[in-house]
């Protein structure tokens, strides 16, 4: 069971409206929901909308329900319905014993919709999709009666039961609802209530060979579970005449109301459901739970911790007004969490070898390291010396230019927890490339600090070359290189170095011993954490984020 998350009472539109209704006894308790259609991962944008639902029922308090509005089974798979519970509990929510599913009311939105037709608002229409768009008028220009409107009720109930028979092939028949095809509201323009699907279903089977419109089967479901309010994207805003509409004309049990909010826009991100679904099928990324994906799979596969998401949706707030975050807000977050929580370690990404020349051979002591600068009771660990070790190739330059306080010939530095070292020379292989450096310590300055007061300029992470572990080291970056990708040809937006993987890194032996899926610090590397991908012989780690934040800066220059 998923720990409750501790919340923290914030300010904005709808917990304004809900207080109100609260204030004016309009309710005794609040029921909200959240209703993702099963038909792919959840991503950061379903976050804000889990934490705001989730958090609401937390607060005031009340319930929030879990609900899948699966009734497209030719999209929907089971996979997606268990992604999404593993997801929401991830994020630190449970539903208890409220988890529900649209296809619970199937039998009850058909009787409903039997319902619409006596009473004469609802009608079978004959005619083809295309026939039924072209028909429904523009923004301008008023729609067109279809010539199936003034059906008799006795036909309309006789179609609709062989419909649901499975009696007439896909796509040659739907029930319209009979509003109005001249409103000023396309949604009104008779609307379709059910189409007919010969589809298995994830749940029902082949019990029904029609299925209910999103729009038809959203409001009643939120009525049948007595939801309070439901809170939905802008997009929906005008679908709200419509869901009022079904709920006015129909013995619903409780009256819900909709409330729309801005979605969640990224930079450098699309959040497209058909966009993911095609980056995963066209092979653009190895899956939903790719590091590089906005999805909350991907995230919890990169090491982002659930807090830092939380935190991030608390920050961006809920608005009327759609707007784009800077990306930047997203990995501030996700650094201030892991600096707080992730042990360190040391990892060489890129090995350059080097010998302690004045170091004995076949001698090797154990250093300490901190596994947290600022809480103590991390503890401690010990770290290898020998004269053998490896550095970051980018910390060593032959040339190098003047505010370069790294290693270089004759000039000397710290090793982290270790000694102060000077290159004394260097070594070629027969491209010319350097493959090795020699070092002279100074045995006095053990601990990092030189007893003449002498100091040095730089300190550099190593790892001893016998008690270190190879391993696969895998950088991502944005998976798109516009900030603004275009969704209708984001193929041309992708980053080409969106991964990066480094096969011949080093890391800490007591790391690659560990199976945890916590995420760690490599120093002056980023934050890092095993992937699943990792086998006893060959871990893999994956980079969370690195450790330069620049949106702090920005935020800093006010």
């Amino acid at each position: 069971m998923t720990e409750p998350v501790a919340t923290e009472v914030g300010r904005d539109f709808i917990r304004d409206i809900i207080q109100a209704d609260l204030d004016q006894a309009k309710y005794k308790e609040i029921v909200t929901r959240f209703p993702p259609e099963p038909n792919g991962y959840l991503h950061i944008g379903h976050a804000k909308s889990i934490a705001l639902n989730f958090g609401i029922a937390q607060e005031f308090p009340g319930r929030c329900h879990l609900r899948f509005d699966d009734t497209n089974p030719v999209k929907e798979e089971q996979e997606y319905i268990d992604s999404i519970q593993a997801d929401v509990h991830w994020l630190g929510y449970d539903w208890g014993k409220n988890l529900f599913y649209a296809s619970d009311y199937f039998d009850r939105l058909y009787e409903w919709a039997e319902k619409l037709i006596r009473d004469g608002l609802a009608y079978v229409d004959d005619q083809s999709q295309e026939e039924i768009r072209l028909a429904r008028g523009t923004l301008t220009e008023p729609g067109k009666n279809s010539p199936f409107r003034d059906r008799s009720v006795e036909e309309n109930l006789d179609l609709f039961r062989r419909m649901k028979a499975g009696e007439f092939p896909n796509g040659t028949r739907v029930l319209r609802a009979k509003i109005d095809m001249s409103s000023g509201n396309i949604n009104l323009r008779d609307p379709v209530l059910y189409r007919i699907l010969h589809a298995h279903h994830p749940r029902t089977g082949t019990k029904w060979s029609i299925y209910p419109s999103y729009d038809y089967a959203h409001g009643q479901s939120d009525a049948i579970e007595g939801i309070t309010h439901s809170i939905c994207t802008l997009e929906f805003e005008d679908h709200r005449p419509l869901y009022d509409w079904f709920i006015e004309k129909l013995p619903v049990p409780s009256k819900p109301h909709q409330y729309e909010m801005a979605r969640l826009n990224l930079t450098y991100t699309l959040l497209s459901k058909r966009v993911l679904t095609q980056l995963v099928r066209d092979g653009h990324v190895a899956g939903w739970d790719d590091p590089r994906m906005p999805t909350m799979a991907g995230m919890r596969r990169r090491g982002v911790p659930p807090a830092a998401l939380r935190e991030f949706v608390k920050r961006i707030g809920v608005a009327k007004a759609n707007s784009v975050v800077d990306v930047g807000m997203l990995e501030f977050c996700i650094r201030e969490e892991l600096n707080r929580t992730s042990q360190r370690r040391m990892g060489v990404l890129r090995p350059l070898k080097v010998v302690i020349e004045n170091y004995p051979e076949g001698k090797t002591e154990e250093l300490e390291a901190i596994n947290h600068p600022d809480d103590p009771s991390a503890g401690t660990r010990k770290i290898t010396f020998g004269r053998e070790l490896y550095i970051e190739q980018d910390d060593f330059m032959e040339n190098p230019p003047k505010k370069f306080f790294r290693l270089s010939p004759g000039n000397e530095v710290r090793l982290r927890y270790a000694y102060f070292v000077k290159c004394t020379g260097v070594i070629r292989n027969d491209a010319g490339e350097v493959v090795e450096l020699r070092c002279t310590y100074d045995p006095a300055t053990k601990g990092g600090n030189a007893p003449d007061g002498r100091k040095v300029k730089a300190t550099m992470h190593w790892l001893p070359a016998a008690n270190s572990v190879p391993a696969e080291i895998r950088i991502y970056n944005q998976l798109f290189a516009n900030p603004s990708p275009d969704a209708s040809n984001f193929a041309a937006d992708l980053n080409p170095q969106s991964l990066e993987i480094l096969a011949d890194a080093r890391i800490e032996a007591s790391v690659a011993e560990t199976n945890s899926t916590e995420p760690m610090q490599f120093e002056r590397q980023g934050y890092f954490v095993r992937d699943k991908d990792s086998t006893p012989g060959k871990p893999v780690f994956s980079r969370t984020i690195g450790l330069r934040d620049t949106f702090a800066k920005e935020v800093a220059k006010g």
